[in-house]
């Protein structure tokens, strides 16, 4: 392979499909994989609101994958935030989300479309050849001609089931769009096992580099590699403005940092790389710890709780009564707490789970029910009309949600809330955020690039305590 070039914005591409539950990520996965194996430091990226696939996609990297929402953050912020991020790196491999065009209305407002046009990116595409043939084609020529600024580079056909399926979907789709296809993959049968949320977190999996490299040897056994190094080189070249909006603070901060508790571990997860980086940034010291294994929350001068798989492991949450106590304790005692869904649900009384429930910290007086279907999904937005540890009056943010319990508050329970929820779900009703002294519980994940308020609003609640 030929050098990379050295620029803000290095050879990219943007991996699509035509619907969610595609393979997508695990063409992803292989493709990060065998750049690396090749030697290139690649930067990973994942298109939308998503904590799993993005854990897999750093393993695959050996570095931290940012999150690129055109929702949360906007143009600007999704550029910066790619050029500052990219930076450095021999290659960028952007995992796309849903379908090519899928987005949040008819115009397919912040579709991965969309964001492949905002960086410049050219698009390969998954396309699903199960039981088809020369339709596959139809729906090749239909993707590229349905948006004409939409640079449409290439196909893999995925999943292809014999030698001649492949020739004649391979056949019909080059000749109807004058496209290659770069890659015919047979249905894989990887150890990537999955659950409600989509894949199992790669720390809950014992082999994760096998199941890396599993997939790597398919995609390089299957895809032509060097045709997709010469399509990401074609991108264009451009520098970005300076660092995204929330990331740093505009003077470094003074004084010795601030202790912020950072729980991780198996139940609890879902941290978004940036949202870490900008308390870091703006004066925090993280401290992890866990729920799960350790006796006592540590020392520190505020908490971050996020989100995760409580009910997968409430049982071994409830047996550990010495941290639920410490927790409690300390936010009875006036620490700043920000949880967000899974961590909210850990603040509440119980986790019920199969109809058997399960004492969680107690700090909120309410239960929590896991359900079969999705009680909130998607983007959300939301006004501060209540006093909070954490946010100012007014401010008005952009977030999303995906959980599946049910909130259930105790009888004669007087429930504050901080925020109105005017797109999306509330605890109850329209509100959001639940308030208890410090303590701020949210079903509502924010990012710290599309939400700016968010990691000095934490820090200075934390320096100020």
């Amino acid at each position: 392979m030929a050098p990379a070039r050295q620029n803000s914005a290095p050879p990219r591409v943007v991996v699509a499909a035509l619907r969610g539950g595609s393979g997508k990520t695990t063409l992803t996965l292989g493709l990060i994989q065998a750049l690396a194996d090749r030697g290139l430091a690649v930067a990973p990226f994942k298109k939308g609101p998503d904590y799993i696939d993005p854990f897999w996609l750093s393993e695959a990297a050996g570095a931290p994958c940012r999150n690129l929402d055109p929702y949360l953050m906007g143009r600007d912020q999704v550029r910066r935030s790619f050029a500052w991020h990219a930076a450095g790196y021999a290659a960028a491999v952007i995992e796309g989300n849903r379908g090519l065009f899928d987005g949040m209305d008819a115009a397919g407002s912040y579709s991965s479309a969309e964001l492949a046009k905002m960086l410049s990116a050219p698009v390969v595409l998954a396309l699903d050849c199960s039981m088809a043939s020369r339709t596959v084609a139809a729906v090749a020529l239909g993707c590229q001609r349905f948006d004409p600024e939409l640079n449409l580079a290439g196909f893999i056909l995925n999943p292809v089931g014999n030698p001649r399926q492949e020739g004649v979907v391979r056949a019909a789709v080059e000749q109807a769009t004058g496209l290659p296809v770069l890659g015919a993959v047979p249905r894989l049968k990887l150890d990537l096992p999955e659950r409600h949320m989509g894949l199992v977190p790669p720390q809950e999996h014992a082999r994760v580099a096998e199941a890396l490299h599993q997939a790597a040897r398919s995609v390089a056994g299957h895809v032509d590699l060097d045709a997709v190094w010469s399509l990401m080189n074609q991108a264009p070249a451009w520098s970005g403005e300076g660092p995204p909006e929330g990331l740093l603070p505009p003077e470094p901060p003074q004084g010795p940092p601030v202790r912020i508790a950072v729980v991780r571990d198996a139940a609890f997860g879902f941290y978004y790389a940036e949202n870490l980086e900008a308390l870091t940034n703006f004066g925090a010291e993280l401290v992890f710890c866990s729920a799960l294994s350790d006796r006592k929350l540590p020392q520190a001068d505020a908490l971050y709780l996020g989100g995760g798989f409580p009910e997968t492991h409430a049982r071994s949450l409830a047996a550990n009564q010495s941290f639920r106590d410490s927790l409690r304790q300390a936010a009875r005692e006036g620490l700043p707490i920000y949880a967000e869904c899974g961590g909210l649900m850990y603040l509440g009384r119980n986790l019920i789970v199969d109809n058997e429930p399960h004492a969680m910290a107690g700090v909120l007086p309410l239960d929590f029910a896991m359900k079969r279907r999705p009680q909130g999904h998607g983007y959300t937005q939301c006004e501060v009309d209540g006093e909070n540890p954490f946010w100012p009056v007014g401010y008005q943010f952009k977030a999303h949600e995906f959980h599946y319990s049910e909130p259930r508050p105790l009888p004669d329970a007087e429930l504050c809330f901080a925020y109105r929820v005017i797109r999306g779900k509330g605890v109850t009703g329209d509100r959001g955020g639940l308030v208890y002294r410090r303590v701020l519980g949210t079903y509502h994940h924010v990012h710290a690039l599309g939400s700016p308020g968010w990691a000095p609003g934490l820090v200075d609640t934390a320096r100020n305590q």
